[in-house]
């Protein structure tokens, strides 16, 4: 069942106030000043399918339980009509178990994987991309600027790990111009498990929602996305040609460079609705500006 929204709106999300997930140390600066920082943590997470070792993640250790399902189901090891009867998690050990009604063997699965260009451990499948063309996404969903440039101003403002502790990915659930669930990782693969690990717990329908990165839109992204079955992917980041092709390939509309007032759509824009005045987008200041980000006064 979906939890009510939190004091700040979201359903979901990474607490920056969690002492777990991040950590006071101490060093100097250029001027060789002491200077206090917090940094964020890292810790190992091995997870099981039912009597099956299939990966371990580094990751900073919050929903693992989420993050879990959200993995299994991106890699296509977990159906959308299984039956999950357990999912347990043993902090001291860093490990994770699914457990199906469903009996599961992945071994050959396991030796037929690609790596790709997301940090740390991130991986599809050979079968995921055979897969890849039969996956419709929903013809109807649309994206109106006007959402656009909303959702990235709340998205900014939020309290955020990443405006604690920096060195973070984030990913974002939204619906109209309403973020919904806001996980943070130092992957940005684990983040987007976190989220299709959620809708799948919650039963939530994907063909209205849009999902937002503040990481680079790389093929993984797209196929993750995909996998999904949200129509819309928006990042603050740049993209990579690869991404753009599965993206037409898939139907997916792709924006990215979504920072302040501007943004590029490289895929899927008939779902894109010019209904904003890019005058009045809230600027972005200078304390919500991740890397690389260089705000465009004109």
């Amino acid at each position: 069942m979906v939890n009510p929204p939190s004091d700040d709106g979201f359903l979901l999300k990474t607490d920056p106030s969690d002492p777990r997930l991040s950590a006071e140390v101490t060093g100097v600066d250029h001027l060789g000043a002491t200077v206090t920082t917090r940094v964020v943590t890292e810790k190992a997470l091995t997870l099981y399918l039912n009597r099956q070792e299939i990966v371990t993640m580094m990751t900073i250790g919050d929903h693992p339980d989420l993050m879990a399902v959200g993995y299994l189901l991106n890699q296509n090891m977990l159906h959308a009509d299984d039956e999950i009867t357990a999912i347990d998690y043993d902090e001291e050990l860093e490990v994770v178990v699914v457990r199906t009604e469903r009996e599961t063997d992945y071994e050959t699965k396991l030796q037929k994987k690609v790596r790709t260009s997301g940090c740390a451990q991130g991986t599809v499948f050979g079968d995921v991309m055979e897969n890849f063309s039969d996956i419709h996404l929903a013809p109807e969903a649309r994206l109106k600027t006007s959402w656009l440039y909303t959702l990235t101003h709340k998205i900014n403002t939020a309290p955020s790990l990443y405006l604690e502790a920096g060195a973070i990915h984030g990913c974002v659930l939204c619906q109209g111009d309403v973020p919904l669930v806001y996980m943070e990782d130092v992957g940005r693969h684990n983040a987007v498990d976190k989220i299709a690990g959620w809708m799948f717990m919650n039963k939530v329908k994907p063909d209205d929602k849009i999902f937002y990165t503040t990481g680079r839109l790389t093929s993984e992204m797209v196929i993750k996305t995909v996998m999904m079955g949200i129509p819309i992917l928006v990042s603050r980041s740049g993209f990579t040609a690869w991404g753009v092709e599965l993206a037409h390939k898939a139907g997916l509309t792709l924006i990215g460079r979504a920072r302040g007032k501007r943004f590029l759509a490289l895929a899927g824009l008939e779902r894109i609705e010019f209904d904003g005045d890019p005058t009045e987008a809230a600027r972005e200041a200078p304390r919500h500006r991740r890397k690389g980000a260089v705000e465009d006064e004109s």
